[in-house]
């Protein structure tokens, strides 16, 4: 039976329940979008705009008050952000910023500030890492969110040291942390193999940059340029960064550093077999090929495709322990055997990219001690990695020229100002 509506007309049980769904939609609609959250910007333009505007032009900069603190264990947004946002307002700000940051990424120890004037929100800022922190600001009822590159002062330095017995050590002799090591190990990762090319005598400088933040040192930035001398050899690299965006490291000629494969899939490890015909195995205790190379490294040292590709087996078995094939290009494939476990995201059809970490050292199969079992083929014959002929990236194009000239100069003048003076005080 139909009833009557308050104009007393009569409304079918079929306009009632239309009626009773429009009413649920426009609470629930309500509910989302409150004062705070009603006008969440949509687009990547306007998310800019919002983030580059100051919010603080019309406001007595002594009334903003700002909040500092850092995440503790067990945090989340609703904790930081509660006192000064409501709920709901919160949870469409998590929605709302999962393409830019998730807020489930929000890690302890990682500092956040907050601002405010009487209690009114304005903005929220939490570094993500050393490079990017995460902003969000409210401009009257619209909310800005976007990943803005941290701001530094940036000192440049001039770092040289002779090897004794490894880079790590001559860092730390030199007063500088050894962790710049690996990244002076990944620049010629190419050209030099750290487990075996390094010897005492070798020498090394590079003009790196040092950040700071309100005058306080915050760690490294970029190597800008390095000479590493290896057995009598000189290697030079000089980074670009070219119009399109594309940074890199090159020769004094604008030669690209990087090429095909890199020497070595882990760092700083010993060779401790190499690729032979035949060799004693020291568990079967029988002579059998060894068409690989056995590099030496503690207990989960990062393992690194030499090239990119895709894996085509990911699987155990109880001679080579956890393993990953990669197939690369040309017929090329590499193997990476007794591993402890996979990097993760790894898995069979993944693609992975020259230098990705692919999975930790082990010994898992047969193994007597920490390692990776590191084989190539081509076309499914067995090659010597170490004897793989190497083709160079692109190099400098001729419209980057003149400009990638300049830049090399700047540097190399920094760098033979600073061996100068060494000259001089010694």
């Amino acid at each position: 039976m139909e009833k009557p509506d308050d104009t007393g007309m009569l409304i079918s049980p079929e306009k009632r329940i239309w009626v009773a769904v429009l009413v649920l939609v426009l609470v629930w609609g309500g509910l989302l979008c409150d004062s705070d959250a009603a006008a969440f910007s949509r687009t990547p333009e306007l998310q800019k705009e919002l983030i580059d505007r100051d919010v603080t032009d019309n406001i007595d900069p002594s009334e903003i008050k700002i909040i500092t603190g850092v995440f503790n264990g067990g945090d989340t947004a609703s904790c930081v952000l509660g006192p000064f946002l409501p709920l709901q307002t919160i949870y469409s700000l998590e929605k709302q910023s999962r393409p830019v940051f998730s807020f489930s990424r929000f890690k302890k120890g990682q500092p956040f500030q907050i601002s405010f004037v009487q209690d009114a929100f304005l903005s929220f800022e939490y570094e993500i890492d050393d490079q990017y922190r995460l902003v969000i600001k409210k401009n009257k009822e619209r909310f800005g969110i976007a990943r803005v590159p941290i701001q530094y002062e940036i000192r440049e330095q001039v770092i040289s040291a002779e090897i004794e017995s490894n880079i790590s050590v001559a860092l730390k002799q030199a007063g500088q942390p050894p962790s710049l090591a690996g990244d002076l190990a990944d620049i010629f990762a190419w050209d030099i193999d750290f487990a075996k090319d390094i010897q005492s005598g070798d020498r090394f400088q590079m003009l790196v940059e040092k950040r700071f933040k309100k005058g306080e040192f915050q760690g490294y930035g970029q190597i800008l340029a390095a000479v590493f001398v290896n057995k009598g050899r000189e290697y030079k690299a000089f980074q670009y960064t070219d119009t399109r965006g594309h940074a890199g490291y090159y020769d004094e000629n604008g030669r690209s550093l990087q090429k095909a494969f890199l020497k070595s899939p882990v760092k700083f490890s010993k060779i401790t077999s190499y690729f032979s015909t035949e060799r004693f195995h020291p568990i079967l205790k029988t002579s059998r090929p060894h068409p690989g190379v056995d590099y030496a490294a503690p207990k989960n040292t990062p393992i690194k495709t030499v090239a990119d590709g895709t894996i085509t087996q990911m699987a155990y078995n109880n001679t080579m322990g956890r393993y990953i094939t990669i197939r690369h290009f040309n017929g090329y494939e590499t193997s990476y055997y007794h591993m402890n476990s996979y990097a993760r995201g790894m898995k069979k059809g993944v693609s992975v990219v020259q230098g990705d970490v692919i999975g930790y050292v082990g010994k898992t199969g047969l193994a007597t001690g920490y390692h990776v079992c590191f084989r190539m083929t081509k076309n499914g014959s067995p090659v010597n990695p170490l004897k793989i002929a190497q083709t160079a990236a692109s190099p400098i194009s001729s419209n980057e020229k003149q400009q990638f000239s300049k830049t090399i100069a700047y540097y190399r003048e920094k760098l033979m100002t600073a061996e100068s003076l060494a000259r001089t005080t010694r």
